[in-house]
């Protein structure tokens, strides 16, 4: 490596951030490039017409290993969402839970119309099985599509179409449940082990978090990268950068010079923010409907701490055949079907492109050597494991490392 020149870390989302925080305490005073002009990249809480939303509806799981590490959880001051949902279906809705932690939801969950006794019992036995597979062994296992999984668990189509589906492709962010089985047992497992949350100002609460710990980095924001090459980094102002080594937290494909990368394809979602006069959603409990044909996936009810108003989220998975006004229209008369709200105003959407990787062959950690692609330059970002906000901390971590080796 060079001497007296920056290690640069292209992208100041969590990935970015972790890996720059891993640099300083070697030693290092990295730059952080970002295109826009704050820190988060899909990690972050926006102002819009004085509500804090986040930028689609996302939890933080608590259970997740490197959270843990690098997070001071108190501090964000986490609602605990209930461990189950309101499942909408045919008209009728059904709450579900784990009466391992809420005993007032047994009751409701036996009689809820999702599946069969059978059903409910093998996800005892699915439990149970996942509560004694370590994470490493998760990641080792053959893969299937998480649907091919549950079949062969044995689950009917009616729990899958019921519960599985609805819950999980808010989570994976695509209706078909082709996401590897790998992603649905870590999921799975980081759920029965803790609790999603969401922090008291917003999901962006985290990303702010991280860079309040970072105490020699410098922020370079509105700054866009053109190209990467293992000495020079070219802005789109036409500026030039010499370099000491760069961790690609963003955008790697189209900005390496000399070296191909594989695009990723990524999963796109659309939320949708309301305000409502009433819901029928339990306190901080997801909502899920199940009904084919619909264009709402899940639903969060929340009150806003500033303005005292309930704020309603709509994830919307699948759009592409309808305009934007068309859909928010449909939405709002599924919103006013389902949740029994008379008063529903559109605030402001979101239309994510870029919200998951859409990946296979999943792991929980890499090799060093693996997340070098020329000499200086190293990648980042959950695209490099799994998508999760855990993998995107651990490829931060692994990026700095590796460039860290070769110093």
């Amino acid at each position: 490596m060079k001497d007296k020149q920056p290690v640069y870390i292209i992208g100041a989302g969590v990935s970015g951030l972790i890996a720059a925080y891993e640099l300083e305490q070697a030693g290092h005073s990295p730059v952080i490039l970002e295109q826009s002009e704050s820190v988060g990249g899909r990690v972050k809480t926006l102002d819009e017409k004085g509500f804090p939303l986040d930028l689609g509806f996302q939890v933080l799981l608590s259970a997740y290993p490197l959270a843990k590490q690098y997070l001071d959880m108190d501090a964000l001051e986490l609602r605990k969402l209930e461990s189950g949902a309101l499942i909408y279906a045919d008209g009728k809705s059904y709450r579900i839970g784990d009466p391992l932690r809420n005993l007032g939801v047994l009751i409701p969950t036996m009689l809820a119309d999702i599946g069969s006794i059978s059903d409910k019992l093998k996800i005892l036995k699915l439990n149970q099985r996942l509560k004694n597979k370590s994470i490493a062994e998760i990641f080792e296992t053959p893969e299937s599509t998480t649907l091919e999984y549950l079949q062969d668990f044995g689950f009917s189509s009616k729990i899958i179409a019921r519960f599985f589906k609805p819950f999980f492709a808010g989570i994976f962010l695509e209706p078909e449940l082709r996401t590897s089985s790998r992603m649905f047992e870590f999921v799975y497992r980081m759920f029965g082990e803790g609790y999603a949350t969401i922090p008291k100002a917003g999901i962006g609460a985290i990303s702010e978090q991280l860079k309040t710990k970072l105490k020699n980095t410098e922020f370079r924001f509105n700054t866009e990268v053109k190209t990467v090459t293992s000495n020079h980094i070219s802005l789109n102002s036409g500026e030039q950068l010499d370099h000491n080594g760069v961790i690609l937290a963003s955008n790697a494909a189209s900005l390496v010079l000399g070296q191909e990368i594989p695009n990723i394809d990524w999963k796109s979602c659309m939320c949708i923010y309301f305000e409502v006069d009433q819901t029928n959603i339990p306190k901080e409990t997801i909502a899920l409907v199940s009904d084919a044909g619909k264009y709402s996936n899940n639903l969060y009810a929340y009150k806003d701490l500033k303005t005292g108003k309930k704020i309603l989220s709509v994830t919307v998975l699948e759009y592409s055949e309808v305009s934007k006004d068309e859909l928010i229209e449909s939405v709002v008369a599924e919103v006013k079907q389902y949740t029994g709200a008379q008063r529903v105003n559109y605030i402001q959407h979101y239309d994510i492109v870029q919200a998951l990787p859409d990946i296979h062959d999943l792991k929980m950690t890499m090799e060093l050597d693996k997340t070098q692609v020329m000499e200086s330059v190293y990648l980042a970002g959950d695209a490099q494991l799994n998508g999760s906000l855990n993998a995107a901390m651990e490829a931060g971590r692994i990026a700095a490392q590796a460039l860290l080796s070769n110093s």
